[in-house]
């Protein structure tokens, strides 16, 4: 033979199966890597055919062949395994022994027969090697091989599709066409005699088989025409397995790393089958008999009107009585069994018993899995409508729980009994019983779960309620008793939300540690909100510092805006507005719900307030500054919410950001005082009379200066008025005037042209008068005869300038700081 790794002795001449050969082989050729995509070929026929010669030029195999120089003798000895050569797919080459050799005699036919079989067994395509002389003949055609393997084959194994490839050696003269037709009425005659199970009596050949047929010339006569045909087959191999190749339709393929061991069972079936060995009449009738009572009683069951309609009932829902019903279908197929099998042999008979009961319990088992189901469904729904409809009745929790549990569990135990199959003794409704009991468990926990998050969520929404918006109207107070108040607050809400929080628990029958747990919860939360409501106004400290800063110092004591007149003590108003601020700052400053004394407020003062005073100037630099840490005295990092270095640098900005409120103040205080002394002092006046006394007493003695005096005056006072001479001073005398130099020439034009455009206007008579028109007037500048006029703005309309009064434009640009 050839090299151990490409071929190996399967099954040797004893029907010794060479395990270790089989998986060496298997490791060599690498079988396991191939999935799904091998083939396995095999060839039979008669001794000295030209088997193994076939398959060499074939496959390129290596197989022992016949010296005919020697005589026609035994070669090939059992069965043979090899790789084919350069066929895709992977392709396993099994070579047996040939039939009808004188090597076994005449009577000793097992063997043969044991490896056809197991050829068809597990091949894909099946060689029958065949002398074309032979066609027609019963015995050289291997015909009664073929009618035993075909019978047998339908018993020991589930059908697969094999191709069955008749090689017709050493062709004749006689056409193909007319060869192969005799030969596929000689198989289907095979075929159409066998004897065939009850599932199998009206299965056509095509079913099982592929039928082709090739012919061959001889080897030794024409050598060079035989290897063309051999050649031209080898095409057929390749993709054989593909959909249109030559095993394109096979069923039932094992992989690749599971040949091994199919192999061995299927040969060692083959072994023990005692059909092949020809087993005694009575046993084999009686095997043969009872298995077809059982398989027909097992039809007749899956067919049965009552089994299906209640297979179909049991489908969509409860079926009443299902166990009763379905034992009496049980027992009625049973029964008609043992009346048709009572005369055959007692052990096979109740052996086959055992099997068909088993079966039809098999058969029934899903539909008494699905009864069990809907029960078990059908109580857990209705538990949880009566639960439900229990806790709405404001019936306990705990005792509703545990009366409507056992009540529906006896329920469903009583369902089960009446389930139940007689013949069988199934333990799945213990297993269902217990999956109910987790479910209904399992909803139990999930409502109550529910039912505690609800009750915790609604105590802590009134918590939320009763606390946050008082808590932030207590800190935006901000005065000594402000902590104190919030205590107060938290301690009376929190007494009353856990009082009617432990009473609402009762009905759950809680343990006592759990609703501690669950009140410490409650109580913490409701410490919670205060501290972030505290923590929230804390962020918002400097913008409460201002605000307050603003009221108190723009406002009195009466809530009135505050007029700047110069009586005002303004350094003290600021120290009071300070004061006040800073007060906010350091309650805001640390959460003070524990009434642990602390001296925050004191440091604060000392370190801000203190600080600005006369002791300021004779501090040292290197003196002690208590607001330079991280962290207050006596106060835990927990409840710190300003820092004492974020407490300065906010005081500091608060500083920045008033100062140009005070500021403004000052400077409103002071342009108060210069508004109201622009009149010379009394030593003046006095002076101007003395002095004036002779200009006086001249203008008394001619009315024509009165007139021109009163003329000068009524446009001194215009000019007064146009240039807002008293706003524009105070800002400065050097400001006032550069501002009036500007303004002075373009007023007196305007108002000489006015005189003149009213001079030249036709008079209107008295009667006629239109006051609209003379309100008009007024307000347009023109003059009149009474000094209201002159008082009046100077615009107009047609030369596009327009003087508005600077006073106004300074109280428009105090509007847009403040």
């Amino acid at each position: 033979m050839g090299e151990e790794s490409c071929s190996t002795q399967l099954i040797d001449g004893d029907g010794v199966f060479n395990v270790a050969g089989l998986e060496q082989f298997m490791k060599a050729v690498k079988l396991h890597e191939c999935g799904l995509s091998y083939a396995v070929v095999s060839i039979m026929g008669p001794q000295s055919s030209g088997k193994s010669t076939l398959l060499n030029h074939l496959f390129g195999t290596n197989f022992r062949e016949m010296d005919a120089f020697r005589g026609r003798s035994q070669t090939t000895k059992g069965i043979w395994l090899a790789q084919g050569e350069g066929i895709d797919p992977f392709t396993l080459i099994m070579d047996l022994e040939g039939t009808d050799g004188r090597e076994r005699g005449e009577d000793d036919t097992a063997f043969e027969k044991q490896s056809a079989l197991f050829a068809l067994a597990v091949s894909d395509i099946v060689l029958i090697n065949m002398w074309c002389h032979d066609i027609g003949r019963e015995q050289a055609a291997n015909k009664p091989l073929l009618k035993t393997v075909f019978q047998v084959m339908m018993r020991l194994f589930s059908p697969r599709k094999t191709t069955l490839l008749f090689v017709i050696r050493d062709k004749t003269k006689s056409p193909l066409e007319y060869l192969e037709p005799i030969l596929r009425e000689d198989i289907q005659k095979i075929w159409d005699n066998v004897s065939k199970p009850q599932a199998h009596r009206e299965t056509p050949l095509s079913e099982f088989f592929n039928i082709e047929v090739v012919a061959l010339s001889s080897y030794e006569e024409k050598e060079e025409q035989f290897k063309d045909q051999v050649a031209s087959l080898r095409q057929r191999f390749y993709h054989s397995i593909a959909p249109g190749g030559l095993a394109g339709d096979r069923r039932g393929v094992v992989p690749a790393s599971g040949f091994s061991y199919s192999a061995q069972q299927i040969w060692t079936v083959i072994k023990e089958n005692r059909d092949l060995d020809l087993p005694a009449h009575k046993v084999m009738v009686a095997t043969v008999r009872c298995e077809e009572i059982a398989n027909e009683k097992l039809a007749c069951l899956t067919a049965d009107v009552d089994w299906c309609q209640l297979e179909e009932a049991v489908e969509h829902g409860l079926v009443p009585k299902f166990g009763r019903k379905l034992s009496l279908i049980v027992e009625k197929y049973l029964s008609e069994y043992d009346m048709e099998a009572i005369y055959f042999d007692e052990g096979v008979r109740n052996a086959k018993r055992q099997q068909l009961e088993s079966k039809v319990l098999h058969l029934v088992h899903p539909a008494y899995q699905s009864m069990l189901g809907h029960l078990r469904s059908h109580t857990l729904e209705k538990f949880k409508e009566a639960f439900e409809k229990a806790l709405k009745s404001g019936e306990g929790f705990a005792v509703a729980a545990r009366t409507y549990a056992q009540s529906f569990m006896s329920s469903f135990d009583e369902g089960c009994t009446d389930a139940a199959v007689e013949q069988a003794k199934w333990g799945d409704s213990s297993k269902v019983r217990d999956k109910l009991q987790r479910d209904i468990s399992t909803y139990i926990e999930s409502v109550r779960s529910a039912k505690l998050s609800e009750l915790c969520a609604q105590y802590e929404e009134q918590l939320n309620r009763a606390l946050a918006e008082p808590v932030e109207a207590l800190l935006d107070a901000a005065d000594d008793d402000t902590w104190p108040a919030v205590r107060e607050l938290l301690k009376r809400e929190t007494n009353s939300a856990v009082a009617g929080f432990s009473s609402a628990l009762s009905p759950f029958e809680i343990d006592q540690i759990t609703k501690d747990q669950m009140v410490a919860t409650l109580e913490f939360y409701a410490r919670n909100v205060v501290e972030t409501k505290a923590r929230e106004e804390a962020g918002r400290v400097l913008i409460r510092m201002k605000d307050r800063f603003s009221t108190l110092f723009t406002h009195d004591s009466d809530s009135m805006p505050r007029v700047w007149n110069g009586n005002e003590d303004i350094r003290a108003i600021t120290k009071t507005a300070r004061s006040a601020s800073l007060k906010l700052l350091s309650v805001l400053a640390a959460v003070r719900l524990d009434d642990d004394a602390d001296n925050i407020e004191r440091t604060m003062s000392v370190a801000l307030l203190d600080a600005g005073g006369s002791g300021a100037a004779t501090r040292s630099i290197t003196s002690f500054d208590p607001l330079a840490s991280s962290h207050w005295e006596e106060v835990p990092a927990t409840r710190t919410l300003i820092t004492p270095v974020q407490c300065k640098s906010l005081w500091r900005q608060l500083i920045a950001e008033t100062e140009y409120s005070v500021t403004q103040a000052i400077a409103a205080q002071d342009a108060h005082r210069r508004n109201n002394n622009w009149l010379p002092p009394a030593w003046a006046v006095a002076a101007i009379f003395v002095l004036g006394f002779n200009e006086f007493m001249a203008l008394l003695r001619n009315p024509l200066y009165l007139g021109v005096f009163f003329v000068v005056f009524l446009l001194g006072k215009a000019l007064w008025v146009q240039l807002d001479i008293s706003g524009e001073f105070q800002n400065g005398a050097l400001p006032g005037l550069i501002s009036l130099s500007t303004k002075f020439l373009p007023t007196i034009m305007n108002l000489l042209k006015r005189l003149a455009d009213e001079g030249q206007r036709p008079a209107a008579p008295d009667s006629r008068r239109n006051p609209a028109a003379e309100s008009n007037g007024h307000s347009n500048g023109v003059f009149s005869d009474t000094t209201s006029v002159a008082s009046s703005n100077v615009t107009s309309s047609e030369s596009g300038v327009e003087y508005s009064s600077p006073l106004r434009q300074r109280r428009s640009e105090i509007t847009q700081i403040d």
